[in-house]
């Protein structure tokens, strides 16, 4: 069961609209694999370790997309497939528990061992959930070991933390049948940014409020039939699915990006829980008004210009709503990996009908269409910005987006200026030329 929040009712401009046409593209394919989401899952829950079973490729795109040196004892680490494994010569099996057996008496304090899968690990066919319920029956309760896949075949870089919190879904306690309705978070949000959240939700009275991924793997939120959970990232449709498995109901809202994000976003929680309207106003208030004053500092920069969108994280039609409705900019297309309607469907409608919306890719047409649309700002992966930088064009990567704090009232000037920040430079290299 879904409880619906009904964008157009907080947005008196914005009707009900039929299901929009999108561009289907199946061609050549820019992104980061699944692993890249370790970056930020290992940060965040922090008795947990997550052992990649890759190969030496693996090991070099984790060591520099960290930026981290192995003597400094990071929460991941890569189990190598060698030549010996590959051959046949050694029973892969056997020098992973080796491997986990070195790993867990060197780190005691690790309450969570991650067995993350690779494209080499899923080509020759190694079974790690497998191996991961015969190591965890070794191993816990000291430490649980869990598997997921973080292969980049055929995904984008951000669906690995939607495979991590759907594997952890089965985990999560069961709520008792006479508990009062709660709240859960779903996505890795930045610690400041949930401790903002909570306060606003505390002050609406909003509760239990809990967070997926939890700041401890001991202490996953309890699931059942009187929990409501809201998405907080637009990637994890896979974890949502799993969490409606368990009986809990999705709120649908638009994301917590900008002022209107953010207060849509709050307002679908707040109807969900019977919050008055007063009540709501007087606490998102200050919040609103702060996020106003610190976006209009960057509007004079993006008003009126237009933005490509690459498909790239996922987070693309809600930036492009914020760019469009909150900063004055025109769109000129969206496009996103994979388009769960359900997940942005309250976005795409707060969207004009003349915005171009791409799912999938195939970058040499999309390159063409950049070259025909000429926008003033391009949001794309790292391997298309230089070569469009080199023509002349203003640039943003879209990764960016995703490491960096973004939600809620506290970060929308944060937002607005990282959008801006590559058209100021070329307006100040303009000025020095």
């Amino acid at each position: 069961m879904t409880t619906v929040y009904d964008a157009g009712a907080a947005c008196n401009d914005t009707a009900a609209k039929p299901a929009r046409d999108v561009l289907k593209q199946r061609g050549q394919h820019e992104v980061f694999c699944g692993l890249t989401s370790i970056m930020w899952l290992h940060r965040k829950m922090q008795d947990a370790f997550f052992l990649i079973v890759g190969s030496r490729t693996c090991a070099h795109l984790m060591q520099s997309a960290a930026g981290v040196m192995i003597f400094a004892e990071p929460r991941f680490a890569t189990a190598i497939i060698d030549e010996r494994d590959l051959a046949g010569m050694a029973d892969m099996n056997d020098e992973l528990d080796k491997v986990v057996a070195r790993l867990l008496a060197r780190r005691p304090e690790i309450k969570l061992l991650v067995l993350v899968g690779s494209c080499p690990s899923e080509v020759i066919k190694l079974d790690l959930p497998r191996a991961a319920s015969r190591l965890n029956g070794e191993h816990s309760p000291d430490c649980r070991v869990m598997a997921y896949s973080g292969s980049g075949i055929e995904t984008t870089f951000t669906q690995g933390e939607d495979n991590f919190l759907a594997a952890l879904v089965p985990d999560m306690p069961a709520e008792a049948a006479d508990a009062p309705a709660s709240l859960v978070v779903v996505g890795a949000l930045g610690d400041v940014v949930e401790d903002q959240m909570m306060r606003v939700l505390d002050g609406l009275g909003v509760g239990p409020v809990r967070f997926l991924p939890s700041r401890s793997s001991t202490s996953l939120p309890p699931v059942g039939p009187n929990t409501r959970f809201i998405l907080a990232q637009p990637w994890v449709g896979a974890c949502a699915q799993a969490l409606e498995r368990r009986g809990a109901q999705r709120i649908s809202a638009p994301f917590p990006l900008g002022e209107e994000g953010s207060t849509a976003w709050y307002r679908a929680i707040a109807d969900t829980f019977g919050v008055p309207e007063a009540k709501f106003d007087a606490i998102t208030a200050p919040g609103r008004e702060r996020a106003r004053r610190a976006v209009s500092r960057y509007r004079p920069v993006l008003e009126e210009k237009s933005v490509f969108l690459f498909p790239d994280s996922q987070l693309e039609p809600s930036l492009a709503r914020f760019l469009s409705r909150e900063m004055g900019t025109s769109i000129v297309e969206i496009g996103t990996p994979y388009l769960n309607r359900d997940v942005v469907g309250p976005e795409l409608a707060l969207m004009p009908d003349t915005v171009r919306v791409s799912e999938g890719q195939d970058v040499e047409r999309q390159i063409d269409r950049v070259h025909t649309d000429n926008p003033d700002l391009i949001i794309c992966g790292m391997g298309l910005g230089n070569p469009f930088e080199a023509e002349g064009r203003s640039t943003k990567w879209s990764i960016e987006f995703v490491f960096t704090p973004l939600q809620g009232y506290e970060q929308a000037g944060d937002l607005a200026e990282l959008i801006a920040r590559p058209l100021m430079r070329r307006e100040l290299l303009k000025v020095g030329s």
